[in-house]
């Protein structure tokens, strides 16, 4: 794929619109196309020609981008224009479940269309900087032919050819991401009990994770090997939170985070585990409660 070829943008949200951006000071040929025709409009003076329908914008197209809501905006958008799309190439970088790309997938076979999943690690203002990353699966051969535009947005890496697989390894990331958020939303109202500023507390925050956070590689290996009496691993005994559950409770916020990890950690502790390590709390995880 050279930078002469036409790629079409099915969605110019904030994200879509940084996707086309990029591709634009790459010097691809660029349509866009989105539901509400305004925010389409603001990428003409950037040189992108806008489409008034989808089936405009993917006659001529090869390559087509969507970036939609979901997987059902997805196929609702594509639905009414698959007879257009035989022999084309779908690049979706819509967030999906794994089910919902594999889906996709199928649906795109059937229509003979070549068809890769992205999982976008960035937000808008990241697009092709060093920062960005994007997780890919599906057709390889659309990977690599696509890989001059695909590069415009970020470093690609790509998961195999279960479409699937890029949107469960970003919704893995996205899902310590959170975790740890919410995390630090608990200690900052806690904290602020006290009458410490949110900001303050993120300081400490920031410092104290960036102190713990190489235990990560110490726990996987611990996983990796599987064996939880591995010595010098801190226990679940020790490890239970009933201190910080019973100060929030008493501070008169609500435990509702802290409570989740204390169920983990006593769920291996219940089934007689309590003297073992403390990344055992991942088989709590593996095997949900009944």
């Amino acid at each position: 794929m050279t930078s002469t070829e036409r790629v079409t943008f099915l969605g110019t949200g904030a994200m879509g619109s940084a996707l086309v951006r990029a591709a634009l000071d790459a010097g691809h040929r660029v349509t866009v196309w989105n539901r509400t025709p305004d925010r389409a409009g603001a990428l003409a003076g950037d040189g992108a020609r806008v489409a008034a329908t989808v089936d405009e914008a993917v006659d001529g197209a090869d390559v087509i981008v969507a970036c939609l809501f979901d997987a059902a905006s997805v196929r609702t958008v594509l639905d009414p224009v698959a007879d257009r799309l035989n022999g084309r190439r779908l690049v979706n970088v819509t967030t999906t479940s794994p089910n919902g790309a594999r889906e996709l997938a199928a649906w795109a076979a059937e229509h003979h269309v070549d068809y890769l999943d992205g999982g976008i690690m960035a937000v808008p203002e990241m697009i092709g900087t060093p920062g960005s990353l994007i997780y890919y699966s599906g057709s390889r051969a659309l990977f690599d032919d696509a890989r001059p535009l695909l590069q415009t947005w970020g470093t690609g890496e790509y998961f195999g050819d279960d479409a699937g697989s890029a949107s469960l390894h970003d919704l893995a990331l996205l899902s310590t991401m959170y975790v740890m958020f919410a995390g630090f939303f608990h200690g900052a109202a806690l904290a602020g009990t006290a009458g410490m500023p949110a900001k303050e507390f993120a300081g400490r925050a920031i410092g104290w994770l960036q102190t713990v956070l190489p235990a990560l590689s110490e726990y996987a290996e611990v996983i990796d090997g599987g064996d939880y009496t591995v010595p010098g691993q801190q226990s679940l005994d020790f490890s239970d939170i009933t201190e910080i559950v019973d100060a929030s409770r008493g501070a008169g916020i609500s435990t509702e985070v802290v409570d989740v990890v204390q169920r983990l950690i006593h769920r291996q502790i219940d089934s007689g585990h309590g003297a073992q390590g403390f990344a055992r709390v991942i088989e709590s995880i593996r095997r949900p409660a009944a």
